[in-house]
């Protein structure tokens, strides 16, 4: 939650609306709002807002504000974090469903090429702020959940450490990971801001900042991160319906970031790695924690286009990733 910090809302209100294109304007979708500090600073600025509250104490102020507007303000009860749940039959509030959701904001589906439909605005949970990036990456290259609409833009807070990994660069210790790799060749991945974690409701009972610990990667504030999805993304051979497979593999090689490529390619009795390398120019000795995210997406659409690889013996092992992860 914000604390009553309005410089802060300003911040990040200019953020949101920098490079805002002539005509209709995307639904802005607030998430945990609260008590409306950076609700009322979006209104002010003319945004249309849609605030998604789990907190049922919250929403008495939140609806009397949205009554007293003209349409400007929609109040949903409801969790972004608890969105399409793997759960069968009803869902209970405060989760829900992206489609009953994306149905009450009155927002289409659109082509993956078209403009961005909507932005979502909001703090990762921090108990679970690793697993919600590994659950939102699996929407994303699978194009459900939220992006079903389309390239949804994600404004969200999230911990240095964490932005820290997503912006990592080829052969830095620890920090360039699957989760490096994946977001960058999904998401364009820009930095609008970073706030001190004092603005944040984040007070231990001892008076203290619950701020989480890091012993490798500074740690000091929260990054407000835009993360737009590509337009391309789905170009070449990288698809919705094998995306599951190209996420397994950026796992599977950067489980271990010093072996070599070819060892890799090996285990997966690929007599001709080294050809297949030599012919994306990748030098034979590269070991998994060199290679570039777009060298990844490469290599796996050089793998698809391959006679040499068949992806059906990577199955079981995808599905029980994907299980792992939600």
């Amino acid at each position: 939650r914000f604390i009553a910090c309005p410089q802060l809302a300003r911040t990040v209100q200019r953020c949101l609306q920098d490079g805002a294109c002539p005509g209709p304007q995307p639904v802005l979708l607030e998430c945990a709002p609260g008590p409306g500090i950076l609700t009322r600073t979006l209104l002010n600025a003319g945004v249309r807002v849609v605030a998604l509250e789990s907190n049922s104490a919250f929403l008495p102020n939140l609806q009397s504000l949205e009554n007293s507007l003209d349409g400007q303000l929609k109040v949903i009860y409801g969790d972004f974090f608890r969105l399409d749940p793997l759960v069968t039959g009803t869902v209970k509030p405060p989760a829900m469903r992206s489609d009953k959701l994306f149905e009450t904001m009155g927002v289409a589906a659109v082509p993956w090429r078209a403009d961005v439909p909507v932005k979502i605005f909001g703090i990762l949970p921090q108990k679970k702020e690793r697993n919600t990036l590994w659950r939102l990456l699996f929407a994303l290259y699978e194009c459900s959940s939220i992006y079903r609409y389309g390239r949804v833009e994600l404004n969200i807070f999230i911990s240095e450490k964490e932005y820290k990994v997503l912006t990592a660069k080829p052969g830095e210790t620890r920090a360039y990971q699957a989760l490096t790799v994946l977001w960058q060749v999904g998401c364009e991945i820009q930095l609008l801001h970073m706030e001190p974690w004092s603005s944040f409701v984040t007070n231990l009972k001892n008076g203290g900042l619950a701020v989480p610990k890091s012993t490798w990667l500074p740690n000091d504030h929260l990054c407000l991160v835009r993360l737009t999805p590509q337009q391309n993304l789905f170009t070449g051979g990288l698809k919705p319906t094998n995306s599951a497979t190209f996420i397994f593999m950026v796992k599977q090689c950067l489980a271990k970031p010093k072996s070599r490529l070819t060892d890799r390619l090996n285990s997966w009795s690929l007599d001709n790695g080294g050809k297949l390398l030599r012919e994306l120019e990748i030098p034979r000795n590269a070991e998994a924690r060199n290679l570039y995210p777009e060298d990844y997406r490469r290599l796996f659409e050089a793998l698809q286009n391959s006679s040499m690889f068949t992806e059906t013996w990577f199955h079981d092992d995808v599905l029980e990733s994907i299980r792992h992860i939600n």
